[in-house]
């Protein structure tokens, strides 16, 4: 059906809804680091600006938490149905590793959850600060887990191969396996990226409806300086990673930079633009800087990387969808250190609450904290094929046998529910972001006199999306 094979319509199907889920694991991450910081702000300084924003926060939270579940528990299905013979073959790595995740980070979350959420009145405020960093400390371990199994399976050591099944030797090795610590690095400066984008243009669309309060002051300085220190870190530690990705994954690298061959004698250009063609072995159009990439890859004036020419077809990554994934989130990041600097620079004038073109611009990068992590994603993962587990299973043996027409229909019924059930819990988590932080806030009235039994039931019943002046 659509004219795809059943392996393309699997991994199409297993990519779509992992775009879905990641958006909100990256912002549960972010958001419950920084409720834990305005918490221990108010808790240190006693300004009701910060139990404030902790309340406005902690709703949204609850939402995008509640989102993160339920499409987590769809992908990790998805393991057995559509790629049930990866799953026999490295399920003795992946198994116990995303085993270890719910063992530790889902039980230390679903444990101090309900007193983060609804326990303001109930417990102590030191009782309820610990719950929130318990609650942040397990989104990083949860992060810590998920991204030990994916990187093993991108530079996979550990292990042997006993009756055609992989079989742990070293548990070490498999979880620190060379790709992890800068992957865990990576991902997370991410996720505390994206979540300032997210608070620092929700704070700039507020003032730009002449919202301006302590409350919305307060969190769009505190985005801002969390984008001027986190971009250019983010900065360091891709290019880390791409050195190491240099190191183990050289046909990536090829393919994300649209090289095919290497000039004797002669430095490596760095490609702003082109089209790479995967048939006749070329990137078209291209725009290129002489040496360029010889410096950055290499961080030598002549440097050289293997082409994509030098691996056989059957092995290339497909360079035409990774060379252009890789440009977008490059170019994202180079957006986010402008919104920095001009950040900077804006509040060195003392402009930074009045200047409606830095506003608006904030606003325009509020979600491109999550599309870069999206493109980073496809780069990563497209860029590994035709391998699962690299070097070692290729997809193609990965994969269920199911025909294309049910791969077909179950892609199309993941589609129009997904757009229905999280299409309905964005828009509601947009609405409480459009209403605001109140200006004045009573734990008393929030009516918690009864536990609520499900995460969304920490946000509002009703929201106006209508701010209050």
């Amino acid at each position: 059906m659509f004219g795809f094979t059943a392996l393309e319509l699997a991994r199409m199907q297993f990519g779509f809804t992992v775009s879905f889920h990641i958006i909100f694991p990256a912002i549960t991450i972010g958001l419950a680091s920084y409720l834990a910081v305005i918490e221990g702000l108010w808790l240190w300084k006693k300004e009701t600006v910060y139990r404030d924003l902790y309340h406005f926060w902690s709703a949204i939270f609850a939402v995008n938490f509640a989102m993160g579940v339920v499409s987590g528990l769809v992908m990790a299905y998805q393991f057995g149905t559509n790629w049930s013979y990866f799953s026999s073959f490295a399920g003795g790595v992946t198994g116990p590793l995303l085993t270890y995740e719910v063992l530790t980070a889902f039980f230390l979350e679903a444990g101090f959850l309900g007193v983060m959420l609804f326990g303001w009145n109930k417990v102590g405020p030191g009782l309820h600060f610990y719950a929130t960093i318990m609650v942040a400390l397990g989104t990083l371990i949860s992060a810590t887990w998920i991204l030990a199994s994916n990187s093993w399976m991108q530079t996979p050591q550990g292990y042997e191969i006993v009756n055609g099944i992989i079989v742990p030797v070293d548990w070490l090795e498999v979880i620190f396996n060379p790709s992890f610590p800068y992957r865990l690095a990576h991902m997370t400066v991410a996720a505390f990226l994206s979540t300032a984008l997210f608070v620092g243009a929700s704070g700039a669309w507020h003032l730009l409806k002449g919202r301006d309060t302590p409350a919305i002051r307060t969190m769009l300085s505190m985005a801002f300086w969390m984008v001027l220190f986190s971009a250019p870190i983010q900065v360091a530690i891709g290019d880390q990673h791409g050195l190491n990705t240099l190191q183990h994954q050289p046909a990536k690298i090829a393919a994300m930079e649209g090289h095919w061959e290497n000039e004797p004698g002669q430095g490596m250009p760095l490609i702003l633009f082109g089209i790479p063609d995967m048939a006749t072995e070329t990137t078209k159009y291209q725009i290129a800087v002489p040496r360029l990439g010889s410096l950055i890859l290499t961080h030598s004036w002549d440097g050289q990387i293997q082409g994509l020419k030098s691996f056989p077809p059957e092995d290339r990554p497909n360079s035409t969808v990774v060379f252009w994934s890789f440009r977008v989130m490059v170019g994202l990041g180079l957006l986010m250190l402008l919104l920095g600097v001009w950040g900077a620079w804006a509040r060195w004038r003392g402009t930074l609450f009045q200047s409606k073109p830095l506003l608006r611009f904030a606003i325009w990068m509020g979600p491109s904290g999550l599309i870069a992590i999206l493109a980073g994603w496809f780069t990563t993962e497209i860029g590994r094929q035709p391998w699962v587990v690299y070097g070692v299973m290729r997809t193609a043996d990965a994969v269920s046998g199911h025909s294309a027409m049910a791969l077909s229909i179950t892609l199309i019924l993941f589609i129009v529910m997904y757009f229905i059930v999280f299409g309905i819990g964005i828009s509601y988590m947009l609405k409480l972001v459009a209403r605001g932080p109140s200006i004045s806030h009573d734990p008393a009235e929030e009516g918690q006199s009864q536990r609520p039994a499900r995460p969304l039931s920490a946000a509002p019943d009703s929201v106006d999306p209508t701010p209050n002046i």
